[in-house]
């Protein structure tokens, strides 16, 4: 989200989600969660070989039960899957293929709705068939290898799950700001023990994005339990992010307040208003 020059898209594969845009409001992220948190609520228990339908559409067949436990809304759960479609059965995508499994947090409306549902439903080791109606998958998108209104078959695995805990919003209150020359806004929550990030070193940062105004969030990489890694001062990221990240030390927790003219201007992108100020909850994780 806070790269300058990439469009917002948080995955590279097949099942990324169909808004085609990536990053989504906090209201349309929790929207997600209720659902996919009933859907969950409403399982239907199955027997391996029998084909569950559920209401919203969702088919589930279970191949292999599993044993391990099974995944809550915003646990980072890791895959193999093989994506077919169901009028031809044509191949159009697979980890396996790849040899590399598929990691995202469950159930926040990071790939399309009928994983969010159908992968909250299954434990960790079990394989399972699921067969996703077009409105559930890429609806009336085409999609390389996938033609509009196709409905989708995955079989799937279900490797392992990380629980992540929510990022808590820094709290600032009775704090005064740092201010520099350009605008930027500071507040330095934990001072790290590391050296000074500078430029050309290769930098990893959580991070929590949200609107200054309505305090909506955007977009964050605590949900997905991944720092982003970026070369500093290579103008890889927003002005805002240069400047403040060179402020800090390997290990800083910090707030920072971006004008916009920092930011992504009088144009916006994406879920970003025009002329939108931003505040971006930092944690400077690791100085290569």
């Amino acid at each position: 989200m806070i790269k300058r020059f990439v469009t917002y898209s948080f995955l590279a594969t097949m099942i990324v989600a169909c808004s085609g845009q990536g990053g989504e409001s906090a209201s349309s992220a929790e929207g997600e969660a209720e659902s996919a948190e009933a859907a969950q609520e409403n399982n239907m228990s199955a027997t391996p070989g029998e084909l569950v339908t559920l209401p919203s559409g969702l088919q589930y067949e279970i191949i292999q039960e599993g044993n391990g436990q099974k995944p809550e809304v915003g646990d980072k759960v890791t895959v193999h899957y093989t994506g077919t479609l169901k009028a031809t059965g044509d191949k159009f995508d697979s980890s396996l293929d790849r040899g590399q499994p598929f990691s995202f947090p469950v159930g926040q409306g990071r790939v399309i709705p009928g994983w969010d549902e159908g992968i909250l439903l299954f434990n960790v080791g079990t394989k399972a068939r699921l067969i996703i109606p077009s409105n559930l998958a890429y609806g009336p998108q085409d999609r390389p290898g996938i033609p509009a209104n196709s409905d989708l078959i995955f079989e799937v695995e279900i490797l392992d799950i990380d629980h992540i805990e929510p990022h808590k919003v820094y709290d600032v209150s009775g704090m005064e700001p740092q201010t520099t020359n350009s605008g930027l806004q500071y507040y330095i929550i934990e001072e790290g023990t590391g050296p000074q990030a500078k430029a050309g070193d290769m930098v990893s940062v959580h991070y929590y994005g949200y609107l200054k105004e309505g305090e909506t969030r955007f977009d964050d990489s605590f949900s997905r339990g991944e720092p982003i890694q970026f070369p500093l001062g290579s103008g890889q990221v927003i002005p805002g992010w240069e400047e403040g990240i060179a402020l800090l030390k390997e290990g800083s927790k910090a707030k920072l307040v971006i004008p916009y003219a920092l930011a992504y201007g009088e144009q916006g992108r994406g879920p970003i208003p025009p002329a939108a100020d931003l505040v971006f909850d930092v944690e400077l994780v690791k100085i290569n």
